[in-house]
C-alpha cells in the first residue's frame, strides 16, 4: 500500500462525487455509495462493541468480521469483484449456532440492552440490517453477489446472539419485552 493513504484531504469529492476502486466515479448519493457507507458504519459499530471488555470468543469472532466487512466493501467498491464466498456465510452460521447453544431458549421477544457491550451489539445489529437493506436496494439495479447479501443477513443473527451472550457473560439476564405493561 505504501504511501497511498498519506494524503487524506484530496478535494476530489467537493463536487458531490466519489471514486470507486475501479476508477469510475459516482455521485455520493448513488445506491452503491449508500451501501458502502452503511457497511462502513456497521464496521465502526462493531468496533464500538470491541472497545468494551468482552470475552475472547466473541472478540475473536467480531475481529474476523471486521476484516470480512472490509472485503465486502471491496466487492461493493469494485463492481464485479468477488472476495466473499459461501465459506464466509457458513462460518457465521456456525458461530451463531455455537454461541446460541449456550443460551436459554427464547420464549419472549427481548429488548436491546443490558450491559454496554450487549447494547452496542444490538446497535450494531440494527446498523447491519440497514446495510443489508442498502445492499438489497443496490441489487435491484446492479449486480451484487449472493454471498454479500447472505453474509449481512447472517451477521445480524450473530450480533443478536452475541448481545445475549455478552449479557450472560456479565451475569445479566435478557431484558424481556412485556406485551402488557402497567402505566
Amino acid at each position: 500500500m505504501g504511501h497511498r493513504l498519506s494524503k487524506i484531504t484530496t478535494r476530489t469529492g467537493d463536487a458531490g462525487e466519489t471514486g470507486l476502486g475501479d476508477g469510475s466515479r459516482l455521485t455520493k448519493d448513488a445506491p452503491r455509495i449508500q451501501a458502502l457507507g452503511d457497511v462502513d458504519e456497521l464496521n465502526s459499530a462493531i468496533g464500538l462493541v470491541l472497545a468494551e471488555e468482552i470475552p475472547a470468543a466473541p472478540r475473536e469472532a467480531l475481529a474476523q468480521v471486521q476484516h470480512d466487512l472490509f472485503d465486502l466493501g471491496g466487492e461493493l467498491c469494485i463492481p464485479g469483484h468477488t472476495l466473499l464466498g459461501e465459506a464466509h456465510v457458513t462460518r457465521l452460521e456456525n458461530l451463531t449456532a455455537a454461541h446460541n447453544a449456550a443460551l436459554a431458549p427464547l420464549k419472549e421477544f427481548i429488548l436491546p440492552g443490558g450491559t454496554r457491550a450487549a447494547a452496542a451489539a444490538h446497535l450494531a445489529r440494527t446498523v447491519c440490517r440497514r446495510a443489508e437493506r442498502s445492499v438489497v436496494a443496490l441489487g435491484r439495479s446492479e449486480s451484487v453477489s449472493a454471498p454479500v447479501r447472505q453474509y449481512l443477513n447472517r451477521l445480524s443473527d450473530l450480533l443478536f446472539v452475541l448481545g445475549r451472550t455478552l449479557n450472560r457473560a456479565a451475569g445479566r439476564d435478557d431484558l424481556l419485552w412485556r406485551h402488557v405493561r402497567k402505566p
